[in-house]
């Protein structure tokens, strides 16, 4: 297999937009990756992200994986993903590290509502899942629910009380992990008085 065509196996293989990073693992370094460009073989998309050229079919969710990486799906659009919410989202709810304010502020690629979150909590209850075909970081239920009552304020009543009432009667929920973050997120007593009162009501 000769360069140009392992450079469009390593796209076709990454879902149709590779990174620099991507085609070098493979064998092709940046400079053969800047000719091919320049032939028009391949198009940046975006500072060392490629696509193959009148390709306008990446998601939203790829862009997600490749631009922010250590982003975390959160409140809104978690609670859309376990069902909690009939409310879809018109912008992605994203936990990102606070040192990411400047990588958030250059995204166009894709709506988003940024959640700040410092970084001993950014990996609480971190886990994957699937985005129409794309796996992406999300945060499980437990602390999905932890977060609703952290950003209560921020957050519809409607959506809010669906979303405990849901969790409630969730067969997967898992009251250990819950009763777990909210002591580390220091909400044990708002998060288990209203528990309390669905689970055993």
């Amino acid at each position: 297999m000769n360069k140009k065509e392992s450079l469009i196996k390593v796209i076709e293989n990454n879902g149709g937009i590779a990174k620099t990073s991507d085609f070098v693992a493979s064998g092709i370094n940046k400079y053969e990756v800047a000719a091919f460009c320049k032939e028009g073989v391949i198009e940046r998309v975006r500072r060392g992200i490629y696509q193959l050229p009148k390709s306008n079919h990446i998601t939203e969710e790829q862009w997600i994986r490749e631009i922010l990486p250590q982003g975390i799906i959160c409140v809104e659009s978690a609670l859309f993903h376990y069902g909690y919410s009939d409310f879809s989202p018109r912008k992605w709810s994203i936990a990102v590290p606070r040192t990411a304010t400047r990588a958030v502020k250059n995204i166009e690629e894709f709506p988003m509502k940024a959640y700040y979150i410092q970084k001993d909590f950014l990996d609480m209850g971190k886990t994957t899942s699937n985005f129409n075909g794309v796996m992406l970081p999300i945060y499980d239920r437990e602390r999905t629910i932890c977060d609703c009552f952290k950003y209560r304020t921020k957050l519809d009543n409607e959506i809010f009380n669906k979303a405990v009432n849901a969790y409630a009667a969730d067969k997967k929920k898992n009251l250990v992990n819950l009763s777990k973050y909210a002591k580390e997120m220091k909400l044990y007593t708002k998060v288990m008085n209203v528990m309390e009162v669905l689970i055993n009501g």
